[in-house]
């Protein structure tokens, strides 16, 4: 019978074990040699790029993973539209199934064998750096006789040791909501690590210890608001059969900030054993300090905000004000690094709440001639989000922007391509020149603006580094606060670089005149007290400890947050700060930096040249391939780099691994998981679904944009954008010339001084 669902030559299907929403699993023999295998197959018969990319991900990640704990993968073969998977059998069904079986409800004995397992099985991926993303009852199998446990789909799965979600619908989001960590909602200001796995392992122990979810919703912001913002029910309080000690375990394991989490599978480990012994030796489990040997020896500098409450404090309660119908700008002032986009991220929060939108642009030192560019990034992540939304909320969008742009949408679209994805293709609009044309667009996009804007959705748009901003965005500014409710913009920029006659400043003035709230907050270096406490939370010690290294840090980098992390993980790297394991029975272990030879080290106090030194420990290609992405800007794609290195995406994204794994440069979206591993050639791209999208990423930091920029020769810089102009000229179509017809003529003005030198010596006789 379900070999009338698929025919896999080779192989005999016999059962079908799993059907989901995009995926079906068989079991299978394999008839040469009467293997019993798992058999995993795409049900879409013409499966998109995501859905081929998430399912060779779990293929890549788990081939090199050979341990009992985690379901062995065989191959991966090219299918018809996709790709077939084949898998290790061992006999297993879902843990949910399990528990459903044995009466909803796991003995405390049975639970707690469960739970260690999965801490061995934490602690593999741990050792080898691979973030799961996906834990819960049913990626977990457990074969019913011998009560084996192992873990499977590692699809979402990443090998980076740090990730940042980018901020999508709640209904596209990578994970299953009800198991979702705070931090995977892209909502909460806070990077993604291995920790995001012991939420969603607390999640599941909650679930089997209690029958129910923390949080349950059939609505997705529900539960992105939940996650990050509300106290789920204490487990003892909804089972009373659970001793408290095991309550606090689960607790723990679902706290919102990952630092408040366990730190180690292993410190997880030794609670649950201990609760398991008490009970076989006793019959109950008596209560005990929790996470008392709970060590991490991975180096972490914590996400948490220090010396910055009263700032976000401010923040927040413009948006409160904006929610109820006013329009402000907030303006965030401060050197390059001291933290302005960190406390602008603390609005996600209330925004989840308030069912508001979040977006943003960024203005780029190198690319100050584009005119609107901060803007047009805002609203492509805009329009991204809006696209993720059911048909009816599209269909009713579309009728919306229409009726704001009337016959004028061709004239957004021009600018927003993404757009059309919404509306539909537009009627060329009227031409018109000059200041028409000009004034036509600026009231276009104000209404456009307007359309986003309510008391059910309030609007947060973000626009850094104002200072590198075009006239014409500017100007737009203006209009916005003129004549927009429910909007709240909020820009960022550098005071030490503008002075009263910056066209910055003239514009807040004029905005000013207009009546429109404008309220500044001015970002001030750390103080001694608040580097000390980023210190010892790093090395997890008592702050008089910390003292010694933290002045040190303080002085060198002027209390700069972004200068003082770098600057910590460079000891580290260069293992000045070191984790000693525990030797038991005398010594606990922990983090210990050697002060004497940090005090020997010749440090600059200036961050370009403290990043450009740290870029020189990459790889020579690295080097290479980040100095043309910097030319290219803060933000760049695969597609772009490898034209101007001259090499495949495969080659160029080999050069960009060791800085993605440094935290360098990030990634935007998960199309950059495609270029790891070696079978990227046999990705099916065989229908129009398949299209192959483009890897994004962009520079942790402008800082790290210019160290890499400086590492390119002062008497070649003008021949390598000369250079670039002239690769993507001759490597883009007609289409992609037009798009990005300001990025070329860009490079060919700063390479311009060339053209001259070379027409100068063909006109000489």
């Amino acid at each position: 019978m379900v070999a009338t669902f698929a025919r896999i030559p080779g192989y005999n299907l016999t059962e079908q074990i799993y059907n989901g929403s995009r995926t079906v699993v068989y079991r299978a023999v394999r008839e040469i040699d009467s293997l019993r295998v798992a058999i995993k197959l795409l049900k879409n018969p013409y499966p998109n790029f995501s859905e081929l990319l998430s399912f060779r991900n779990q293929y890549v990640i788990t081939k090199n993973l050979n341990s009992p704990l985690i379901v062995q993968t065989y191959s991966l073969e090219p299918y018809q539209n996709g790709y077939v998977l084949f898998m290790e059998d061992f006999g297993g069904i879902s843990l949910k199934e399990w528990a459903v079986k044995e009466g909803n409800r796991l003995s405390l004995g049975e639970f707690l064998e469960v739970a260690i397992a999965l801490c061995n099985t934490l602690d593999i991926l741990y050792s080898d750096r691979i973030i799961h993303k996906d834990i819960k009852p049913s990626n977990i199998l457990i074969n019913p006789e011998t009560k084996q446990v192992k873990l499977i789909d590692f699809s979402i799965a990443s090998l980076l040791p740090r990730e940042t979600q980018t901020l999508v619908n709640p209904n596209v989001l990578e994970g299953t909501l009800a198991y979702i960590s705070p931090e995977q909602t892209g909502r909460m200001n806070r990077g993604i690590d291995y920790r995001t796995d012991f939420y969603s392992l607390g999640v599941t122990f909650y679930e089997l210890l209690t029958g129910v979810l923390p949080f349950q919703s059939n609505e997705a912001m529900e539960l992105v608001h939940s996650h990050i913002a509300k106290a789920p029910r204490l487990i003892h309080e909804i089972n009373l059969q659970i001793p408290f000690v095991l309550s606090k375990i689960v607790s723990k394991l679902m706290a919102k900030n990952a630092e408040d989490r366990y730190q180690s599978a292993l410190g997880l480990k030794f609670d649950l054993e201990k609760c398991l012994t008490q009970l076989r030796e006793t019959g109950e489990i008596a209560g005990f300090e929790i996470a008392q040997r709970d060590l991490c020896d991975r180096f972490i500098i914590p996400d948490k905000l220090y010396g910055r409450d009263k700032e976000v404090q401010t923040l927040l309660q413009a948006f409160e004000r904006v929610s109820l119908g006013a329009t402000e700008m907030i303006l965030v002032a401060g050197f390059s690094g001291i933290g302005k986009t960190a406390v602008v991220n603390e609005v996600h929060k209330p925004i989840v709440r308030q069912r508001g939108y979040f977006i943003k642009g960024k203005y780029d030192q190198f690319q100050r001639n584009i005119p609107f560019s901060a803007f047009v990034q805002a609203f492509q992540d805009l329009m991204e989000q809006l696209l993720t939304e059911s048909e009816a909320q599209i269909q009713q969008w579309k009728n919306k922007i229409l009726d704001a742009v009337g016959e004028n949408g061709q004239v957004i679209i021009e600018v927003i391509p993404e757009l059309s994805r919404i509306i539909g293709e537009q009627p060329p609009a009227i031409e018109l020149s000059g200041t028409a044309a000009e004034n036509r667009f600026n009231l276009l996009f104000q209404k456009f603006t307007q359309v986003f804007t309510s008391a059910e959705q309030p609007l947060v748009m973000f626009l850094d580094d104002l200072q590198w901003a075009d006239l014409a965005s500017l100007k737009l500014m203006e209009l916005l606060m003129a004549d927009t409710s429910y909007l709240l913009l909020i820009g960022a920029y550098r005071d030490n670089e503008v002075n009263p006659a910056h066209p910055l400043i003239l514009t807040l003035s004029e905005i000013q005149k207009n009546q429109a709230t404008i309220n500044t907050i001015t970002l001030a270096p750390l103080s001694q007290v608040k580097v000390n406490q980023l210190v010892a939370d790093t090395l997890k010690c008592p702050e008089t400890l910390a003292l010694p290294l933290s002045q040190l840090i303080s002085q060198k980098t002027q209390g700069n947050p972004f200068f003082a992390t770098q600057f910590l993980k460079a000891l580290h790297q260069d293992r000045l700060i070191q984790f000693t394991p525990p030797t038991p029975p005398y010594r606990a272990g922990g983090w210990q930096c050697d002060i004497a030879q940090v005090n020997q080290q010749a440090v600059t106090d200036d961050v370009v040249v403290f990043m450009s030194f740290q870029l020189r420990k990459l790889p020579p290609s690295t080097q290479q391939i980040l100095q043309l992405a910097a030319c290219i800007g803060n933000q760049f794609d695969l597609a772009t780099l490898a034209i101007v290195s001259e090499q495949s995406e495969i080659e160029t994204s080999a050069d960009l691994w060791k800085a993605l794994q440094s935290g360098l440069i990030l990634p935007i979206g998960d199309v950059y998981k495609f270029y790891q591993g070696e079978e990227n050639e046999r990705l099916v791209v065989s229908n129009e679904n398949t299209t192959k999208q483009i890897a994004k990423y962009r520079f942790l930091h402008d800082r790290v944009q210019q160290a890499a920029y400086s590492l390119i020769p002062d008497e070649q810089k003008t021949a390598t954008h000369l250079k670039i102009g002239q690769l993507l000229q001759q490597n883009f179509s007609e289409l992609e010339q037009e798009e990005k017809l300001f990025d070329l003529v860009g490079h060919f003005n700063l390479g311009s001084e060339l053209i001259t030198q070379k027409l100068l010596k063909r006109c000489k006789p």
